[in-house]
């Protein structure tokens, strides 16, 4: 149970600390005063000032904040809005402000990919193993087939390969492969399985395991981003869609709770495998905020972006007080979604 919170603590750290630092630099870089950089929420446990930054842990770690100056009303002392304050800056720094910080989070992201693909390899969409009567096989699919697109979609890595067959329902797919030098296109319907409750197309295996020289270490570490992101984003249209349920999303809850699992499956094998199987979580997690913070709702990242090119287009910014108002209702929103979401975590560990 430590150690669960421990590694918890260190990588939602990790994450969040990119996150608020990616505002942190570019808004210094852009002139805008910082009157706080926080990571954690609630109470205060430490804290110094250096300049005109206060710099704070708290209690919580479930977040961060960075408070610039004339941000939401928030200004220094009794000075007012001065050229420092948030407002004051022009409207493409407020932009690339609010913007470094998902930004950060995929550069973390790719950082982490690189030390992972670097030391590890990665996996070539090389078929290994057909199963027995699957659909697979009555298409034709071979051990040895390697797999370039699905439905027009470019596979990369075979992790591609198993996340569209997740998710998948049903519906007919159009594989494109390379066989002896020689590209082929198959059609299949993948088959259902009471079993599990879930439809397969039939590959066994993970892949074709390669250690990458130094240009494919960059290469391949593109694509470990972009399948976390595929992911992500494409677990969000399910949600939209009532295809995921529940207890399909986690809060931070259900986070330490999975960082605890994959701990122990993990332990096993080592300390190497241990320590790289917990920066794959910082990748999943730090794509996941990147992405969650820039959806186009209020109170994140993405719903004060979309204010800011409301006022490009407008050429003037909309009214503080009624922006405001905007991003308060969905602040009370994200507490009782957050809220629901512990509550949930709790249930599911209980049950």
């Amino acid at each position: 149970m430590a150690v669960t919170i421990i590694l918890f603590v260190v990588i939602f750290g990790i994450v969040v600390i990119s996150h608020e630092f990616g505002h942190f630099i570019i808004g210094k870089l852009n002139g805008i005063r910082v009157l706080e950089f926080a990571v954690g929420m609630g109470p205060t446990l430490f804290s110094f000032k250096k300049g005109e930054t206060k710099y704070s842990l708290k209690l919580l770690p479930i977040g961060g904040a960075c408070m610039f100056d004339g941000e939401d009303g928030v200004v220094a002392g009794n000075e007012g809005i001065d050229e420092h304050s948030f407002l004051s800056a022009n409207v493409w720094a407020r932009i690339a402000t609010v913007f470094a910080g998902p930004f950060f989070n995929f550069i973390l992201a790719f950082a982490f990919s690189l030390i992972i693909v670097a030391f590890n390899g990665s996996d070539k969409p090389v078929v290994q193993k057909i199963t027995e009567n699957s659909a697979a096989q009555e298409a034709g699919i071979m051990a040895g087939d390697e797999i370039l697109k699905i439905n027009g979609e470019r596979i990369h890595i075979y992790r591609e390969i198993s996340l569209i067959s997740a998710l998948n329902h049903g519906e007919r797919m159009e594989i494109e492969l390379m066989r002896n030098g020689e590209k082929q296109i198959v059609t299949l319907t993948p088959f259902y399985s009471e079993k599990d409750g879930r439809y397969y197309i039939g590959l066994t295996g993970s892949g074709e395991f390669i250690k990458c020289n130094p240009a494919e270490v960059f290469k391949y570490s593109v694509y470990e981003v972009r399948y976390w992101v595929k992911a992500t984003y494409k677990s969000l249209l399910m949600l939209i869609h009532g295809q995921a349920k529940k207890d399909d999303v986690s809060g931070p809850i259900g986070i330490a709770q999975f960082v605890g699992e994959t701990y122990e499956e993990a332990r096993p094998y080592g300390i190497s495998i241990t320590i790289f199987t917990m920066m794959n979580i910082v990748v999943l997690l730090s794509v996941n905020l990147g992405i969650m913070n820039l959806l186009p709702l209020p109170a994140l990242d993405g719903g004060r972006l979309v204010f800011m090119f409301i006022e490009v287009l407008r050429g003037k910014p909309v009214p503080p007080e009624k922006e405001g108002m905007v991003h308060f209702a969905g602040l009370v929103v994200l507490m009782i979604l957050m809220a629901f979401v512990m509550y949930n975590d709790i249930v599911k560990i209980i049950a």
